[in-house]
């Protein structure tokens, strides 16, 4: 790997701001960077090469940054998600028994084995992806309140899960090191705790404003690399070791000047490149050759869309649970996974990203129509309070 390839790489992620530019499409910024690296790799072009170990190695460094920051940013200090964690764990739960059921279906028609895999990405849900979507879109009411948690508690799980499903017969191996992630990384929660609460973090952070040293990047990147190393030699995959770090400094809240430096490492390279390695690493040809793969992406998307879509019956809005199975960090891990373990049959990883994406076009649209809606009856609500019929509002005290 070069200086020459790193710029080309640099050059073809700007195609993924440039998709995300019009705000009536809401495409994420990924789609752009997958399609370059889809462009540059085997399917195409053939300049890339996603085993060179240079870039394979920045690529994984790029996915625990990316984990993390998804860890980060789930909300797990507010207290309207902790007021709707029985519901919004019930309705993951549901999910995930529903799930079963064409998961397995799928695995026994097209002769993977793949059952527990199918299963998880069915029920999984990406907060990384559907938290901007919301935010953008400014959805709020008791609907959203109830979705938060659901989202958060289906995105851990489903990280936590994907290593034991991707490869069951270890998974004896892969739960042990899971655990052992999981506890280092609790241990880390409550170092940062008493360090938040005895001011440590607070006399670290003015001395590296003063003296420009960077000290909580430098000490957070050495935590995330230690825990990915803990994660590698376990046998268990680094996105567990980001995204379960990324929870603890969430728990502790993070500080803002970290956010924005750990926002411009991930999205301003090491992201970017992931995002490019993993399209280099696909053979899309594979889906000319093996028809039936896009016949099992397509329907991976389906059944996860209708999955979502189901809890209309425990009264959620059909557009919320839609918009819940937006999903891209567990199906890009589980095709990581499965591509680095050789246990994917051909054309499968492109199959599990193209299930990914239906969810994403379909959680578009129905967060279009839920904010459409809501704005509809905000405009009711408003009319009728301006109507002469109506008594006024008394004054805030």
């Amino acid at each position: 790997m070069s200086f020459t390839t790193l710029a080309v790489i640099s050059a073809v992620a700007l195609l993924g701001p440039l998709l995300a530019l019009p705000t009536q499409w809401r495409l994420p910024v990924v789609l752009g960077e997958l399609v370059a690296g889809v462009v540059l790799g085997p399917t195409f072009l053939g300049y890339l090469d996603a085993s060179n170990p240079t870039f394979a190695f920045l690529a994984d460094i790029g996915f625990a940054l990316i984990m993390f920051v998804a860890g980060a940013h789930v909300p797990v200090r507010d207290q309207a998600l902790r007021s709707g964690l029985g519901k919004g764990f019930l309705r993951a739960a549901a999910i995930g028994a529903i799930a079963v059921g064409p998961a397995f279906a799928l695995s026994r028609g097209f002769h993977t084995g793949h059952t527990a895999m199918y299963a998880v990405l069915i029920a999984s849900s990406s907060a990384a992806l559907i938290l901007p979507i919301i935010d953008s879109l400014r959805l709020g009411g008791p609907q959203t309140l109830e979705l938060l948690p659901q989202i958060a508690l289906a995105d851990t799980l489903c990280i936590v899960a994907l290593p034991l499903a991707v490869d069951p017969a270890h998974a004896a191996r892969a739960a042990v090191g899971a655990v052992a992630v999981l506890a280092c990384a609790l241990v880390v929660f409550l170092i940062l705790r008493q360090g938040e609460r005895s001011g440590l973090r607070r006399r670290i952070h003015r001395l590296s404003q003063h003296r420009k040293f960077a000290l909580e990047l430098r000490i957070s990147l050495t935590i995330l690399f230690a825990l990915a190393a803990l994660a590698t030699h376990t046998h268990v995959s680094i996105m567990l070791a980001g995204f379960s770090f990324g929870l603890a400094v969430a728990g502790t809240g993070e500080p803002r000047r970290l956010a924005k430096q750990l926002f411009a490492l991930s999205e301003g390279f090491l992201g970017p490149l992931f995002f490019v390695w993993l399209g280099a690493s696909l053979d899309l040809s594979q889906l000319v050759d093996h028809p039936s793969a896009i016949l099992l992406g397509v329907l991976l998307g389906v059944s996860s869309v209708v999955a979502h879509g189901l809890m209309r019956l425990t009264g959620q809005p059909v557009a919320y649970g839609v918009l819940a199975s937006a999903q891209l960090g567990v199906p890009v891990a589980a095709a990581t996974l499965g591509t680095q373990l050789h246990l994917l049959a051909p054309g499968e990883a492109a199959a599990l990203l193209l299930g990914a994406l239906i969810c994403i076009g379909a959680a578009t649209v129905a967060g279009a129509l839920a904010a459409r809606k809501a704005g509809s009856a905000g405009s009711a609500a408003d009319s009728g309070s301006g109507s002469g019929d109506q008594p006024s509002a008394p004054a805030p005290a």
